[in-house]
């Protein structure tokens, strides 16, 4: 993943992913720069999961955590 997409927030990378999806769905770019967006797109959508799946983990474990504490 490039470091420009690594870096990113949740928030960042969500609304770069939203702004990937209308100018897709808009067709007014040619294939080979259809072709470019779709795979940001894809790397984009792969950091905000990773972001997701950074959350559930920390929720899970601060569930976890109290539950051993009570």
């Amino acid at each position: 993943m490039p470091p420009d997409i690594a870096e990113l927030s949740y928030e960042a990378a969500r609304d770069q992913l939203v702004e990937v999806v209308r100018r897709l769905e808009s067709g007014q770019g040619g294939l080979e720069d259809s072709i470019g967006l779709w795979e940001r797109g894809e790397m984009l959508a792969r950091r905000c999961q990773q972001w997701l799946d950074g959350a559930r983990e920390r929720l899970d474990e601060a569930v976890s955590a109290r539950r051993q504490s009570d």
